[in-house]
């Protein structure tokens, strides 16, 4: 008896729940989520906020690794991300569905020893603990920087460590060396327990460190959801780059770093946007360098991998 009335009920039920959730999925489509790293050239995201389009909102998500900011890209957790080229050549090279759709920094790296060392060049790295982040841009660098001085990776100790964690490392002693990203490098030098080694940008590579990446799907489906980020990043970088006491205080706010480390670590930053031929070279002679140092299998077609039709 109760099996007509329920059958009559069902479609007015999903009709009420669809209204209800509507709303929410709508405020969600609004929301643009954004990845990037906790390192200083990742900061542009968080200027985003300032040329968010009307009715939008950014919800900035911060990762650790390099390689979980692509996967968040590839998974949909986020629209974009804000990480090293290494972590998507990685990607592109075993087939994975990920985009460049704009560049994101230059510099940012630094080769740092402890004060009470006697490494002050990288032939001086022999023999000694370096910490390096696997899967990062500074470990393809510094593989090259190894291999332009007569070295390899064989002639060091490696110790697989994660960005955050290097600066108190060194101070510690737990290391001699690494292979950093900043603001480690200026808390290094602001504490006065680390020494420069160099800026490692000596290599074909130059000083191309970060991109911003989507995926396939994401261009394909919805590539005007992607243009506004690249809109957003376009402005915030050039605001920020124009700005850079800005940079120090958004990076103290959101890094918890002390404002003498924030300052020395600024100057070996410089954020960018431009997908351009020099971007194009730098990429190249990457996809090469990781491929002769066989940290990928096959070299990737960047041609497919790299859109600029953002830019």
């Amino acid at each position: 008896m109760l099996a007509r009335p329920f059958k009559l009920a069902l479609p007015v039920l999903v009709a009420a729940l669809s209204i209800a959730f509507a709303p929410q999925v709508h405020a969600q489509d609004k929301v643009l989520k954004v990845g990037t790293l906790k390192l200083i050239h990742g900061i542009s995201a968080y200027f985003y906020e300032k040329f968010v389009p009307a009715g939008y909102t950014v919800e900035v998500i911060p990762f650790e690794s390099p390689t979980d900011g692509k996967n968040a890209v590839l998974t949909g957790t986020v629209d974009t991300c804000i990480h090293g080229i290494a972590a998507f050549l990685l990607g592109a090279a075993a087939g994975e569905p990920v985009l460049i759709v704009a560049n994101a920094n230059n510099r940012g790296m630094a080769v740092m020893a402890g004060v009470n060392t006697d490494i002050k060049t990288i032939k001086d790295l022999k023999g000694k603990k370096v910490a390096i982040w696997p899967g990062s841009t500074q470990e393809a660098v510094i593989l090259e920087r190894l291999r332009m001085e007569g070295m390899s990776i064989k002639d060091i100790q490696p110790i697989r460590l994660q960005f955050s964690d290097h600066a108190a490392a060194l101070a510690r002693g737990d290391v001699d060396a690494y292979v950093g990203a900043e603001p480690a490098a200026g808390i290094s030098l602001a504490n006065g327990t680390g020494r420069l080694v160099e800026y490692p940008y000596s290599t074909p590579i130059g000083p191309l460190n970060m991109i911003l990446s989507a995926s396939e799907k994401a261009v394909k489906d919805n590539p005007a959801r992607v243009k506004l980020i690249v809109d957003m990043h376009r402005q915030a970088v050039d605001y920020a780059m124009a700005h850079p006491g800005e940079i120090v205080e958004m990076a103290m706010q959101k890094l918890g770093q002390q404002k003498k480390s924030v300052e020395l670590a600024v100057p070996n930053v410089e954020l960018a946007w431009k997908l351009d031929d020099v971007f194009m070279e730098r990429a190249n002679a990457y996809t090469r360098l990781m491929f002769e140092n066989k940290q990928i299998r096959q070299v990737p077609d960047l041609n497919r991998h790299i859109t600029k039709q953002f830019m």
